[in-house]
């Protein structure tokens, strides 16, 4: 709300305010344990509308800021405690728009409440009335202003992640002009910028499905989802990188269960996992998938045979471009985009990921998804017989 939708609302709510100061206020706005006890001649019967028709969180005070009523949303985000403003910002706020007479406005940010998932930043607004009460109105921007430094975050890993195999192609593109009368120096630098553009090919694929992943809601346009067709499709996409590594892929019997969602999503975030494994499993190891049902859920676990992963290393192992093994990735090609999608994938699907591992031993990924519900038997009549013919 800008601050001249404040000043209208100010206005409408000032005029309803001086049609009378003596009608009863009809009831209280009721907060369970914490129901905000209001005076029953604090505000009059349209004031008092005017308020509760309202869904921005707003806060009607008097000369002592003492509350005079606040909607819902207002209480939600803890700008009320019993008959007083939460925080005293609020209180500065509305005692430099009682002096000026005017209008004001603040960026705040207010400490975490008691109930609250996190600190508040938002934007106050406070109006005066006539009498010296004030009206406050509060725009919350805690996830607005996380969207917007995590698109910062994530335009500044892209760039840095594209830079370095841009870098690496524009380098041996110039040393392959050096070396034009060396054929050995030539195939070197050529397979050198083939792995390069490779690398890049896969980062900026890799950008484009986190992209569409963030964009999209799968469940929209949900459909029933066989998970043995996504597995086996996963491992049919990672056949060629798992011969390159001389790593087996050994899927469990086949599960005939399915979800709801999008087929798509599914196989690239198993084949992500799957991709996952094949890269950190030694030559001659194996990567086991299964798939099993329990308490209302579908889990996909993916192992491998690795080296493990630090403890201090899983809480961020679904963060983008996080690597727990810079030097590893590049010898692999991983982008660190991989597991954030998984994530992503799972989550979109009211579902989550879970990684269990220990250094020095292997590590297993779960997906877990709601499982669809099975499809109801469909009663068959039987046919009737024709009668004979005489």
């Amino acid at each position: 709300m800008s601050t001249p939708d404040v000043v209208v609302l100010a206005m409408v709510f000032g005029l309803v305010v001086g049609v009378s100061f003596t009608v009863v206020l009809r009831a209280a706005m009721d907060r369970g344990a914490e129901a905000l006890d209001v005076q029953a001649s604090s505000l009059p019967d349209g004031a008092a509308a005017v308020v509760a028709a309202l869904v921005e969180p707003v806060v009607v005070v008097d000369g002592s800021n003492t509350v005079l009523q606040a909607t819902e949303p207002a209480i939600a985000m803890g700008l009320v405690l019993g008959q007083a403003v939460a925080h005293p910002e609020l209180d500065r706020l509305i005692d430099d728009a009682r002096s000026d007479h005017a209008p004001r406005q603040a960026d705040l940010s207010l400490p975490r409440a008691a109930s609250g998932p996190r600190t508040l930043l938002v934007t106050a607004h406070a109006a005066p009335l006539d009498v010296g009460r004030v009206l406050l109105v509060v725009e919350d921007r805690s996830d607005a202003a996380r969207l917007d430094a995590m698109r910062r975050d994530f335009v500044a890993n892209v760039s840095h992640e594209l830079k370095t195999p841009i870098g690496a192609v524009s380098l041996l593109s110039e040393a392959l002009v050096t070396a034009a009368d060396d054929p050995e120096r030539v195939r070197r630098f050529a397979g050198r910028l083939t792995t390069e553009a490779a690398r890049l090919a896969a980062l900026v694929q890799e950008i484009l499905t986190f992209s569409r992943l963030q964009d999209g809601d799968p469940l929209q346009g949900a459909a029933l989802v066989s998970l043995d067709e996504v597995l086996a499709t996963a491992v049919d996409r990672t056949g060629v990188a798992a011969e390159a590594h001389s790593v087996g892929v050994v899927v469990g019997k086949r599960s005939g269960l399915q979800v709801l969602g999008d087929a798509a999503q599914l196989t690239t975030a198993v084949q992500n996992l799957v991709a996952n494994a094949i890269a950190f499993s030694p030559a001659g190891g194996h990567v086991g998938i299964g798939v099993r049902a329990r308490d209302g859920r579908v889990e996909i676990a993916v192992s491998d045979q690795g080296c493990g992963i630090p403890q201090e290393d899983q809480e961020r192992v679904f963060e983008r471009f996080y690597r727990t093994d810079q030097a590893r990735s590049r010898q692999t090609g991983g982008t660190g985009l991989g597991l954030s999608i998984v994530k992503h994938v799972a989550e979109n699907h009211g579902g989550d990921v879970r990684l269990w591992s220990q250094p020095g031993r292997d590590s297993t990924f779960t997906v877990r998804l709601p499982e669809a519900p099975a499809p109801e038997p469909v009663a068959v009549r039987p046919k009737r017989r024709e009668k004979e013919r005489t």
